[in-house]
């Protein structure tokens, strides 16, 4: 790289949160802080939990002579602003919780790799650079001869080092280097966690850049749904969906995932494993946790873009949304036009009337009293309401898509044939959600079926018990690709 492009370059990473982080003044009090509250313990806190436990380490910063004058709550929105957490609002929570954003974990990271850094060459990093040359080399040979004989050759030496343990010959890694490369393995998975961090921020941002063109177009609504389904592809087939998807199912598996779990437990049961220091004992521990819980906010990530599929189209908010747009757009050229005829110094004769609320002091406040408007008689208890689990699952069938149902309706229909339309399947299942069955359709359709460009009909009945009908592109499920609809 030339030093002209590697200057610019730096000096648009130098702008970026993790550069600003590590070269602020007061860095180490904030990386300190952040480490220590939602790095080593818990990844997310909410509001109140994070102002208060902030405010303690403040206060015993001043009584160490620091200088904060600021209050915690100060500081966090600073921190917020300045890219170092994320602010989010889990479904159903009462307050919202912050976590570490990708710069600031990366910036976490890096500082705490320079108390322990690498030695030059270790040799189980070497040795999985080897590892990984040689498997990629049999894996790409198209050579039928030379992989049967490597077999041949790895089948050899299995057997004899079979035969040399049972004769007692068994080679044992020394604790030296079983130590090494188990701290090697921390720093791997440690690394996992910031990768499953920017494949989120990418999701998101694929996300947002979805609906703002959703927002943008000016078509009708079959060309804004074509325009989501296009979207769901979108994020599923970038880069970063398919590597997740791939890492998603590998970790969930139930062989991978027992196979590491007797793997921790019996690397833990080892002697060397005590010459650890705690927090990489602790960690290995809860590795398969902390891998499941960062890809698990990854995937939930991708659910609830699936979840609010159905309120997108059953609702016209986009539409409203859209007419806030063209108001702003014309406003904005309404400014331009008039800004040759209209001095910056003239007076208007025009009074605009701002909203104002009635001040008053908080001495003047006075505590509710829920008995100034009890009834005389006193309350009734009022008969518990009756619910069954049919009730429950109506009110579910209601509210989301089933796409449960929907794959095992396209599971029975391609028991018998080598492939069925919607329409076919919509002959043996009705839609029983009405349109948010034929959305769940088309969506599983988008993304396991063979679109073409033929139409056909399909039909529903509505919530008023009307039918209705409409066109669409005629998509078809294969028999052969059933296994990715489980």
């Amino acid at each position: 790289m030339k030093a002209e492009k590697a200057i610019a370059t730096y000096r648009r990473q130098r702008s970026q949160p993790l550069w600003r982080l590590l070269a602020s003044d007061n860095g180490p009090t904030v990386i300190g802080l952040l480490q220590s509250h939602l790095y080593e313990g818990e990844r997310s806190l909410p509001a109140s939990i994070m102002h208060e436990r902030i405010g303690r380490d403040l206060e015993m910063l001043r009584a160490q002579g620091e200088d904060f004058p600021q209050t915690a709550q100060v500081y966090v929105a600073n921190w917020l602003s300045e890219g170092f957490l994320e602010r989010r609002f889990p479904p159903n929570a009462s307050e919202e919780e912050y976590e570490l954003s990708t710069a600031a974990a990366e910036a976490i990271r890096f500082v705490s790799s320079m108390e322990q850094p690498h030695l030059a060459a270790t040799e189980s990093r070497l040795a999985l650079v080897i590892q990984a040359l040689v498997k990629l080399a049999e894996d790409t040979d198209t050579d039928q001869s030379r992989r049967i004989e490597r077999l041949l050759d790895e089948q050899e030496r299995i057997t004899k080092e079979i035969d040399a343990i049972k004769k007692g010959q068994m080679r044992v890694l020394p604790s030296a280097s079983a130590l090494e490369r188990a701290r090697e393995i921390i720093s791997l998975a440690d690394d996992l966690t910031g990768d499953f961090r920017r494949v989120r921020d990418q999701f998101e941002q694929l996300n947002r850049n979805l609906r703002e063109r959703l927002m943008d177009s000016e078509g009708n609504r079959g060309e804004v749904l074509d325009s989501l389904f296009a979207g769901i592809d979108l994020i599923s087939e970038s880069d970063a969906g398919r590597t997740f998807s791939a890492f998603w199912r590998l970790l969930t598996d139930p062989v991978q995932s027992t196979a590491l779990d007797h793997a921790i437990e019996s690397v833990m049961s080892r002697e060397f494993i005590n010459q650890l220091d705690t927090k990489d004992r602790r960690f290995l521990l809860r590795m398969t946790r902390s891998l499941l819980e960062q890809g698990g906010s990854v995937h939930e990530v991708l659910q609830t873009f699936a979840r609010s599929l159905k309120h997108f189209v059953q609702s016209r908010e986009y539409l409203e949304q859209r007419r806030l747009n063209q108001l702003l757009r014309d406003t904005q050229l309404a400014a331009l036009s008039l800004k040759d005829e209209v001095k910056a110094t003239e007076t208007l004769q025009y009074t605009l009337e701002l909203t104002s609320s009635r001040i008053r002091s908080l001495s003047q406040w006075v505590l509710y009293d829920p008995s100034l408007r009890a009834l005389p008689d006193g309350m009734n208890v009022g008969d518990a309401p009756s619910i069954d689990f049919e009730s429950i699952g109506n009110l579910v069938a209601q509210s989301e898509i089933d796409f449960r149902t929907l794959k095992g309706n396209v599971h029975d229909v391609l028991k018998t044939r080598s492939q069925a339309s919607i329409g076919d399947v919509l002959e043996q299942y009705p839609a029983d959600q009405g349109l948010g069955s034929i959305v769940g359709l088309v969506a599983l359709g988008s993304r396991y079926g063979i679109k073409t460009e033929l139409k056909e009909t399909v039909s529903w009945f509505g919530s008023d018990e009307k039918q209705r009908s409409a066109q669409i592109l005629k998509i078809f499920f294969l028999k052969e690709r059933i296994d990715e609809l489980a």
